[in-house]
């Protein structure tokens, strides 16, 4: 069985984050969305919430497993027998950080390879700080994020007025 890790903050997930595991999907026999915490995020959503909003936007989806991690991504990979990590490129500057960080889990896990997806056309521009940032001054994100997601944010905005 071919496993991949696929890691983020997903703060909140988006429909790029979901194109890039269908992908993935496509290549493996099963994923493992890891979430982690990234407080120099300053995430909108716990990690139990952002793992309850993953797994809800991927419900019925076959060979995808949601859970938390805060520790290194290559050793969660290892622990799981995975022998690659997934990651989404949206841009050149993506990429140069991405590559950075694929040279290093190679120093740190030789066996674990990087496997980059780059999201569709309409996803492509879309990341979570500027989902949060949209939604923050009114703005309509509906086409940017899976149902649940959008529920939880509008959620979020009546709890704060």
């Amino acid at each position: 069985m071919k496993v991949a890790v696929y890691p983020g903050t997903f703060d909140p997930v988006t429909n790029g984050h979901l194109d890039v595991l269908r992908q993935a999907l496509a290549v493996f026999d099963r994923v493992v969305v890891a979430v982690a915490p990234n407080i120099g995020k300053h995430p909108m959503f716990s990690v139990d919430e952002r793992v309850d909003l993953f797994r809800r936007a991927v419900d019925g989806w076959s060979g995808v497993e949601v859970l938390s991690s805060d520790g290194l991504t290559v050793d969660l990979a290892k622990s799981l027998d995975a022998g690659a990590i997934v990651r989404g490129v949206r841009s050149t500057g993506d990429l140069e950080t991405e590559s950075q960080m694929a040279l290093m889990n190679r120093h740190l896990a030789p066996t674990v390879v990087t496997v980059s997806f780059f999201p569709g056309e309409p996803s492509v521009y879309v990341s979570s700080s500027l989902v949060k940032e949209v939604f923050r001054f009114g703005g309509d994100v509906s086409h940017q994020v899976p149902p649940p997601v959008l529920n939880a944010l509008s959620e979020k905005r009546g709890s704060t007025t």
